[in-house]
Protein backbone atom coordinates (compact mmCIF):
# COMPACT_ATOMS: atom_id res chain seq x y z
CA UNK A 1 0.00 0.00 0.00
CA UNK A 2 0.95 3.36 -0.58
CA UNK A 3 0.20 6.78 0.96
CA UNK A 4 0.61 10.17 -0.32
CA UNK A 5 1.60 12.81 2.19
CA UNK A 6 -1.30 15.23 1.49
CA UNK A 7 0.52 17.96 4.37
CA UNK A 8 -1.16 19.02 8.01
CA UNK A 9 -1.33 14.78 9.34
CA UNK A 10 -3.73 14.41 5.79
CA UNK A 11 -2.76 11.12 3.54
CA UNK A 12 -3.97 10.03 0.00
CA UNK A 13 -4.82 6.51 -0.16
CA UNK A 14 -6.19 4.11 -2.58
CA UNK A 15 -9.79 3.08 -1.02
CA UNK A 16 -10.85 -0.96 -1.63
CA UNK A 17 -13.40 -2.80 -0.72
CA UNK A 18 -11.91 -4.48 2.05
CA UNK A 19 -11.91 -1.34 4.02
CA UNK A 20 -16.19 -1.00 3.72
CA UNK A 21 -16.60 -1.10 7.43
CA UNK A 22 -14.35 2.15 7.90
CA UNK A 23 -15.92 3.68 4.85
CA UNK A 24 -19.34 3.13 6.07
CA UNK A 25 -18.59 4.84 9.33
CA UNK A 26 -16.95 7.81 7.61
CA UNK A 27 -20.45 8.19 5.15
CA UNK A 28 -22.66 7.54 8.56
CA UNK A 29 -20.61 10.88 10.25
CA UNK A 30 -21.19 13.17 7.47
CA UNK A 31 -24.34 11.28 5.54
CA UNK A 32 -26.30 14.58 5.46
CA UNK A 33 -23.31 16.93 4.67
CA UNK A 34 -22.13 14.79 1.82
CA UNK A 35 -25.65 14.25 0.61
CA UNK A 36 -26.36 17.90 -0.06
CA UNK A 37 -24.97 17.63 -3.67
CA UNK A 38 -23.80 13.89 -4.00
CA UNK A 39 -25.96 11.03 -3.88
CA UNK A 40 -22.75 8.59 -2.69
CA UNK A 41 -24.81 8.12 0.78
CA UNK A 42 -27.71 7.50 -0.70
CA UNK A 43 -26.15 4.23 -2.62
CA UNK A 44 -24.05 3.63 0.31
CA UNK A 45 -26.42 2.48 3.02
CA UNK A 46 -25.67 -0.06 4.55
CA UNK A 47 -22.23 -2.42 4.54
CA UNK A 48 -23.51 -4.54 1.41
CA UNK A 49 -23.89 -1.25 -0.36
CA UNK A 50 -20.44 0.46 0.36
CA UNK A 51 -18.70 -3.00 0.20
CA UNK A 52 -20.28 -2.95 -3.60
CA UNK A 53 -19.28 0.59 -4.46
CA UNK A 54 -16.37 0.15 -3.33
CA UNK A 55 -15.90 -2.92 -5.60
CA UNK A 56 -17.04 -1.29 -8.16
CA UNK A 57 -14.22 1.37 -8.23
CA UNK A 58 -11.49 -1.36 -7.79
CA UNK A 59 -12.74 -2.86 -11.01
CA UNK A 60 -12.62 0.19 -12.72
CA UNK A 61 -9.34 0.51 -11.65
CA UNK A 62 -8.71 -3.24 -13.05
CA UNK A 63 -9.85 -1.98 -16.59
CA UNK A 64 -8.30 1.72 -16.60
CA UNK A 65 -12.05 3.16 -16.35
CA UNK A 66 -11.50 4.73 -12.91
CA UNK A 67 -9.62 4.86 -9.52
CA UNK A 68 -10.93 6.19 -5.94
CA UNK A 69 -8.85 7.14 -3.06
CA UNK A 70 -9.32 8.63 0.59
CA UNK A 71 -8.26 11.04 2.63
CA UNK A 72 -7.33 10.34 6.05
CA UNK A 73 -6.41 12.89 8.46
CA UNK A 74 -4.61 11.67 12.15
CA UNK A 75 -5.73 8.24 10.84
CA UNK A 76 -9.30 8.75 9.75
CA UNK A 77 -11.04 8.48 6.81
CA UNK A 78 -12.85 12.08 6.31
CA UNK A 79 -13.14 11.82 2.63
CA UNK A 80 -12.10 11.12 -1.20
CA UNK A 81 -11.73 11.54 -4.81
CA UNK A 82 -11.67 9.90 -7.53
CA UNK A 83 -11.98 9.57 -11.35
CA UNK A 84 -15.49 8.93 -11.76
CA UNK A 85 -14.76 8.33 -15.69
CA UNK A 86 -10.91 7.40 -17.08
CA UNK A 87 -10.57 7.41 -20.42
CA UNK A 88 -6.87 6.61 -21.41
CA UNK A 89 -7.62 5.94 -25.03
CA UNK A 90 -9.32 9.66 -25.76
CA UNK A 91 -7.36 11.45 -22.81
CA UNK A 92 -10.56 12.92 -21.16
CA UNK A 93 -11.35 12.26 -17.30
CA UNK A 94 -13.53 13.61 -14.79
CA UNK A 95 -12.69 14.06 -11.25
CA UNK A 96 -14.88 14.57 -8.56
CA UNK A 97 -14.56 14.34 -4.52
CA UNK A 98 -16.68 14.36 -1.11
CA UNK A 99 -15.54 15.15 2.51
CA UNK A 100 -17.36 14.84 5.90
CA UNK A 101 -17.83 18.40 7.57
CA UNK A 102 -15.26 17.63 10.31
CA UNK A 103 -12.16 18.05 7.51
CA UNK A 104 -14.11 21.10 5.40
CA UNK A 105 -12.30 23.60 5.19
CA UNK A 106 -8.42 22.31 5.83
CA UNK A 107 -7.76 22.39 1.64
CA UNK A 108 -7.64 18.59 1.96
CA UNK A 109 -10.13 18.34 -1.40
CA UNK A 110 -7.98 20.56 -3.20
CA UNK A 111 -4.75 19.45 -2.56
CA UNK A 112 -5.72 15.73 -2.93
CA UNK A 113 -7.60 16.40 -6.53
CA UNK A 114 -4.22 18.32 -7.18
CA UNK A 115 -2.27 15.34 -6.75
CA UNK A 116 -4.59 12.67 -8.97
CA UNK A 117 -4.83 15.95 -11.77
CA UNK A 118 -0.68 15.48 -11.51
CA UNK A 119 -0.45 11.64 -11.85
CA UNK A 120 -3.05 12.02 -14.97
CA UNK A 121 -1.55 14.02 -16.95
CA UNK A 122 2.10 13.51 -16.31
CA UNK A 123 1.78 9.86 -15.61
CA UNK A 124 -0.87 8.67 -17.61
CA UNK A 125 -0.73 11.03 -20.58
CA UNK A 126 -4.37 12.71 -20.04
CA UNK A 127 -5.07 15.64 -22.12
CA UNK A 128 -8.39 16.88 -20.05
CA UNK A 129 -10.09 16.88 -16.66
CA UNK A 130 -13.53 17.54 -16.36
CA UNK A 131 -15.02 18.54 -12.96
CA UNK A 132 -18.78 18.44 -12.71
CA UNK A 133 -20.28 20.19 -9.86
CA UNK A 134 -23.89 21.36 -9.22
CA UNK A 135 -24.53 25.08 -9.74
CA UNK A 136 -25.29 25.35 -5.54
CA UNK A 137 -22.12 23.75 -4.67
CA UNK A 138 -19.78 26.90 -3.76
CA UNK A 139 -17.33 24.65 -1.93
CA UNK A 140 -16.68 22.55 -4.76
CA UNK A 141 -17.08 25.08 -7.56
CA UNK A 142 -14.36 26.87 -5.36
CA UNK A 143 -12.08 23.45 -5.57
CA UNK A 144 -12.26 24.42 -9.49
CA UNK A 145 -11.57 27.87 -9.41
CA UNK A 146 -8.23 27.15 -7.04
CA UNK A 147 -7.19 24.25 -9.60
CA UNK A 148 -7.62 26.50 -12.37
CA UNK A 149 -10.26 25.24 -14.39
CA UNK A 150 -12.44 27.14 -16.73
CA UNK A 151 -16.33 27.27 -16.92
CA UNK A 152 -16.90 25.64 -20.16
CA UNK A 153 -20.98 25.75 -19.93
CA UNK A 154 -23.95 24.99 -17.36
CA UNK A 155 -26.46 22.20 -18.26
CA UNK A 156 -29.43 23.98 -16.97
CA UNK A 157 -32.03 21.61 -15.12
CA UNK A 158 -29.91 18.00 -16.39
CA UNK A 159 -29.49 16.51 -13.11
CA UNK A 160 -32.99 15.15 -11.09
CA UNK A 161 -31.48 14.81 -7.56
CA UNK A 162 -33.63 13.91 -4.59
CA UNK A 163 -36.68 15.37 -6.58
CA UNK A 164 -35.50 18.94 -7.64
CA UNK A 165 -34.00 19.80 -10.73
CA UNK A 166 -30.61 21.08 -10.61
CA UNK A 167 -28.02 22.95 -12.99
CA UNK A 168 -24.91 21.20 -13.73
CA UNK A 169 -21.55 23.38 -14.24
CA UNK A 170 -18.91 21.82 -16.62
CA UNK A 171 -15.06 22.94 -15.73
CA UNK A 172 -12.13 21.61 -17.02
CA UNK A 173 -8.46 21.78 -17.37
CA UNK A 174 -5.98 20.76 -20.13
CA UNK A 175 -2.84 19.75 -20.16
CA UNK A 176 -1.26 22.59 -21.73
CA UNK A 177 -2.65 24.48 -19.54
CA UNK A 178 -1.80 22.66 -16.01
CA UNK A 179 1.82 22.62 -17.25
CA UNK A 180 1.71 26.09 -17.59
CA UNK A 181 0.48 27.26 -14.67
CA UNK A 182 2.96 24.88 -12.58
CA UNK A 183 5.52 26.49 -14.44
CA UNK A 184 4.48 30.25 -13.39
CA UNK A 185 4.08 29.43 -9.77
CA UNK A 186 7.62 27.48 -9.38
CA UNK A 187 4.77 24.81 -8.07
CA UNK A 188 0.92 24.36 -7.52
Amino acid sequence: MFAISLGDGAELRPLEPWQAEEFLAHMDRGRDFIGQYVGLPDITADLTAARRWLQLYADKAAADTGRLYGIWLDGRLVGGVLFRVFDAAGGTCEAGCWLEPAAAGRGLVTRAVRTIIDWAFEVRGMHRVEWLVASGNRPSINVAKRLGMTLEGVQRQNDLYRGVRQDTEIWAVLAPEWRAAAEGHGSR
